[in-house]
C-alpha cells in the first residue's frame, strides 16, 4: 500500500508538473488541436498534483488516510465516465484516452485493494 501511494504521488507530481508548465504538449503528442483556454488544463494539472501530496502523505498510514485514497479513487472512475460521455457526444477526440491510461485505469486495481484491505481492516475492529 505504501509504495502504491508514493509511485502514485510521484507519476500526479510529474503530470501535474508536466501539464502547469507545458500545457499544450500532450496535445501537440497526441496530434490534437492546442487548447483555447490553456489554464483550465493547467488547473487540472494542478489539481493532479494536489492529489500527489495527498497520496505521499496517505502513503505513511494508509489505513488511517484511507479518505484520501477514496476520493483519488472515485476520480479514477468518474474521470474515464466523464470522457466517454464526452466522447460519445462527440466533444472529445478518442485520442484523448492516452490521459486516462496513466491517470486512471493503471490504478484502479491498487487502490481498489489498498481501499478493500482498510475496509477488512474496520470489519476486524468492529467484531
Amino acid at each position: 500500500m505504501q509504495l502504491t501511494l508514493k509511485l502514485a504521488a510521484i507519476y500526479n507530481l510529474i503530470w501535474g508538473a508536466w501539464v502547469v508548465l507545458f500545457p499544450n504538449h500532450f496535445f501537440e503528442l497526441v496530434g490534437m488541436d492546442p487548447l483555447n483556454h490553456p489554464m483550465v488544463w493547467q488547473g487540472m494539472g494542478m489539481v493532479i498534483g494536489v492529489y500527489g501530496l495527498g497520496y505521499w502523505w496517505a502513503s505513511y498510514n494508509p489505513v488511517v488516510h484511507w479518505p484520501i485514497v477514496a476520493v483519488g479513487f472515485l476520480g479514477k472512475i468518474f474521470g474515464p465516465i466523464g470522457f466517454f460521455v464526452n466522447y460519445a457526444n462527440g466533444n472529445v477526440p478518442l485520442q484523448f484516452i492516452y490521459t486516462l491510461i496513466t491517470n486512471d485505469f493503471i490504478w484502479w486495481i491498487p487502490f481498489f485493494l489498498i481501499l478493500k484491505k482498510v475496509h477488512k481492516s474496520y470489519q476486524w475492529k468492529l467484531t
